[in-house]
């Protein structure tokens, strides 16, 4: 007997919450670090990662909650949680993540860095000779440039600025028995970690600073003093109707330093008078102080994690270039991309001998009339603003569009928009009510008679560090239709019009959700009617309702659905009637996945596409966004053997259950551990091994 449907309005219908789904993720991150098969350090670094990923999570999403409590506004989420309901939830998976860090940087992480010869200690763990040292630093180092800022008459409480870390303390006059609040900043300009005598013991900044406090109150008793750390919010709200973008921003960015206080991080050792004395002053509400078990802000671990010690971290991997890019026929770059589509996945593949290599030969030839990108997050070691000043310098027409509301990227973006502008380079930041997130750059070179177009697409920034770290594919064509859709694209971010229709390309606003919407269907007809049915799809996050709606009822027609989501997801899986056909994993490892790709198969067709879109309502109707079908041969094979990679990973794979929970796959008894991205790198390795003796 088939399973009945379940009703899509039905109670077991109910969405997983987004927040506490992000909260699973960092928990996956925390697993990584507890994970001894991984490098020592490489542990390490995953716990630094947790904490930061924590830090931007209350500045964006917990800041939000607030925000709705602090309006009143009741209305329930899609998972039918109040704001409040929420939020007391994240509070309580926050503290049991917290606790778990802090307990595996105490019992398994610091002593094998100690076995390692790595000391993290405290001044109390000192020989006499290395408290001499520790002295002498203090007095000549750090004591100069610290600041007590007490509180009384004439001396308000001290602007706290987010993120960083402070010495709370009670001073008080042993004469006359007043007593004051005092805040010292630690000095975000020193190393968090001192490395201090032969052994090189590494002491905490505020450690030491604490054990020298005396220096700064001269006379004064000292009863009580405890690190504390808040987090404001850090979200921009810009409005869809300013004129100057650049200078919106720029305001925003000024009035994110005196956002609300969203969190208050407390030593344990705190009392309730302190705790009370800076809640009031902050101020912040009682539910949002986190004590911690330990050290304050463990993203600073990331100072260890660059300790020369090759032997607790991943073997160096250096980047494969394809034998296309290495010799193109002709020395020629773009004839060979005009021959055939050519793909590249980073960081597997070098970012420098593909995507630069394409930037740099388009500023570089005289053949090439324009150059037009896109930028979300760039970096300083990036070959694409130079290409860009070189293109204008050399009489070409240089465009870049800049998206100045690229969240925590803001004032590097404007620094980046000013230094091109000032190059000569035609610089547009976009629109106030939608982000530009698509990934792409467009050339145009005059060939024969006429003009060619090429382009890149990519799923990930033009970023050359994050390049070495996640995981994105790029296209490289010369598809007359997709680069002619591009350029209407770029027409329409820096004129003033709407895209009539698309050739091939799928866009947002314009018609990404309606497209997927159609596909989906079309997958569930074909499974409704008995023939072949699939749909793979590999993002970052899935939290659309609307679309969830429309892989549950592919699911209960009969298609097969395996998504491949790294961070949030809001769908259940598994659930009978409903999901019973959709299985959820997510790959976590050495490099960040970050690749955006989708199959739909249905009866005798096969579909792929890629490109920057996340399944998300602001990715579906409030960005920019593109996707590009993958036509070539050897690009959708390529496409393929990624998928067949990451569906058969056994080792750094979490499956999400119907009960929404998530579980850490093992190989089974004699089964052979895979890993997906240690298959690509021994691929790329395979394959220049190859080269290398032809």
């Amino acid at each position: 007997m088939a399973t009945p449907r379940a009703s899509l309005d039905a109670p077991e219908h109910q969405l997983l919450n987004r927040e506490l789904s992000w909260l699973d993720l960092n928990e996956r991150v925390l697993d990584l670090a507890a994970d001894p098969s991984e490098p020592l350090l490489e542990r390490v670094k995953f716990c630094a990662i947790f904490s930061s990923n924590l830090d931007e999570f209350f500045m964006v999403r917990v800041a939000g909650l607030l925000d709705q409590v602090v309006a009143r506004v009741n209305l329930r989420s899609p998972d039918g949680r109040t704001p409040l309901q929420a939020l007391a939830e994240v509070r309580q998976r926050a503290l049991e993540l917290t606790a778990t860090q802090a307990e595996l940087w105490r019992s398994e992480l610091s002593p094998a860095l100690r076995a390692e010869g790595i000391r993290v200690g405290s001044v109390e763990d000192a020989d006499d000779s290395e408290r001499r040292e520790l002295e002498a630093r203090f007095a000549r180092e750090i004591y100069p440039v610290l600041t007590p800022l007490a509180v009384g008459p004439g001396q308000p409480f001290p602007y706290i600025s987010g993120l960083s870390l402070s010495l709370g303390v009670t001073v008080r006059d042993p004469d006359s028995g007043e007593e004051r609040f005092a805040r010292v900043k630690v000095p975000e300009t020193l190393p968090r970690f001192l490395a201090i005598g032969e052994r090189g013991l590494l002491i905490p900044l505020e450690g030491a600073m604490s054990h020298y406090l005396s220096w700064l109150f001269p006379g004064m008793d000292l009863p009580e003093r405890a690190t504390f750390r808040v987090t404001r919010d850090g979200d921009t709200e810009i409005s869809d109707d300013a004129d100057d973008l650049l200078e919106a921003v720029e305001s925003e960015l000024r009035r994110r330093r005196f956002g609300a206080v969203v969190r208050l991080e407390v030593s344990s050792s705190i009392s309730p008078a302190m705790v009370a004395r800076l809640s009031e002053r902050l101020p912040v509400r009682q539910d949002a102080v986190y004590p911690a078990h330990g050290l304050l802000d463990l993203s600073d671990l990331m100072q260890l994690y660059e300790l020369d010690r090759p032997d607790l971290k991943y073997e160096p991997w250096v980047p494969h270039t394809q034998r296309r890019l290495a010799k193109p026929r002709d020395g020629d770059l773009f004839g060979e991309i005009a021959a055939s589509d050519i793909v590249v996945q980073h960081p597997y593949d070098s970012f420098a001998t593909s995507v630069e290599a394409f930037v740099r030969e388009a500023a570089k030839d005289p053949a090439v009339a324009t150059l037009k990108t896109t930028v979300y997050r760039t970096s300083d070691d990036s070959a694409l603003a130079p290409a860009l000043i070189e293109a204008a310098e050399e009489g070409k027409q240089s465009v870049c569009v800049v998206e100045l509301k690229a969240r925590f990227d803001e004032q590097r973006n404007i620094e980046w928009a000013r230094a091109l502008e000032q190059a000569g380079v035609h610089v547009v930041y976009g629109f106030p009510d939608l982000k530009i997130h698509a990934k792409t750059t467009l050339v145009i070179r005059r060939e024969g008679d006429g003009l060619q177009r090429y382009a890149h697409i990519g799923t990930g920034n033009y970023h050359a560090t994050t390049a070495r770290m996640y995981e994105d594919v790029g296209l490289l064509t010369a598809d007359p239709d997709i680069t002619a859709d591009i350029a209407d694209l770029f027409n329409y971010i820096t004129g003033f019009g709407r895209p009539q229709r698309f050739r091939k390309i799928i866009a947002a606003p314009f018609n990404l959700r309606r497209d997927l919407v159609e596909r989906i269907r079309t997958v569930g007809a074909a499974a409704a009617a008995g023939e072949n049915a699939r749909i793979r799809i590999k993002v970052n996050n899935i939290t659309d309702p609307v679309i969830v709606d429309e892989l549950y009822r592919a699911s209960q027609a009969g298609a097969a659905i395996d998504l491949i989501v790294r961070a949030v997801c809001v769908l259940t899986p598994g659930v009978e009637g409903l999901s019973d056909n959709i299985r959820v994993r997510s790959i976590l490892g050495r490099f960040l996945e970050h690749s955006r790709l989708f199959c739909f198969e249905a009866g005798d067709s096969k579909n792929y596409l890629m490109g920057s879109a996340d399944l998300m309502q602001r990715n579906l109707d409030h960005r920019i966004e593109m996707l590009v079908p993958v036509e070539a041969p050897q690009v959708r094979a390529e496409i393929e053997t990624i998928f067949r990679r990451l569906l058969s990973d056994n080792s750094q794979c979490w499956t999400l259950g119907a009960d929404g929970r998530w579980q850490r796959l093992e190989p089974a008894p004699g089964e052979r551990r895979r890993s997906a991205q240690a298959v690509a790198m021994r691929g790329r390795l395979r394959t220049r091994r190859q080269t290398t003796q032809h």
